[in-house]
């Protein structure tokens, strides 16, 4: 039996809630939830208000806030703090276009790599729309595009993660950026 690495205990100290962990936890994390942090906010508007370094803080509270998480991994908790930031970037956009009507983001495709983005803002808004109805038809398949998308985690630690085989994450992956392209195209 393989012993848990240094996060996973930290992780499992931290649910019991050993706050010295969730301090622990921080520089082990840190440049991985940042890339992760950059990742989303390279999709979004130039002159976003929201930073990298921002929006790894604000997640990162919720995620140690949260008692009854059950974090089994370091990959879990990863994926965990890419949708966290999801929802960050959406309330923030949310928040951004009742202040100002219209918003004017323009849409763009899902890529594998969401650097591609053609130097356009990814309408996140409509993003987390589309992926709502993806959860409420298939909550795996929303799962990996929340884990590939937002945190760029590799296809086979999203297998490890969700419990599956490659081929079923790249299967999935296929179908959920097809249908979420097509979602957000009709929604225009």
């Amino acid at each position: 039996m393989v012993a848990p690495s240094e996060t996973t205990r930290l992780l499992d100290r931290m649910r019991e809630g050993d706050c010295a962990a969730s301090e622990a936890l921080i520089p082990l994390l840190y440049r991985e939830l940042r890339a992760i942090a950059a990742k989303c906010l390279k999709s979004e508007r130039h002159g976003h208000t929201l930073q990298p370094t921002a929006l790894v803080h604000e997640a990162y509270l919720k995620l140690v806030g949260q008692r009854d998480a059950n974090y089994r991994n370091r990959g879990h908790f990863m994926a965990i703090a890419a949708m966290v930031m999801r929802r960050i970037l959406v309330s923030h956009a949310e928040k951004r276009a009742a202040a100002k009507r219209g918003g004017g983001a323009a849409r763009v495709p899902l890529h594998d790599d969401v650097a591609v983005t053609d130097g356009r803002s990814l309408d996140i808004v409509a993003l987390d729309e589309a992926m709502k109805r993806l959860a409420e038809r298939d909550k795996r398949k929303a799962q990996v595009v929340e884990q590939r998308f937002f945190a760029g985690i590799e296809m086979s630690q999203i297998a490890e993660n969700l419990g599956v085989s490659l081929a079923t994450v790249k299967r999935d992956w296929e179908y959920a950026r097809t249908w979420l392209m097509r979602e957000m195209q009709t929604g225009e």
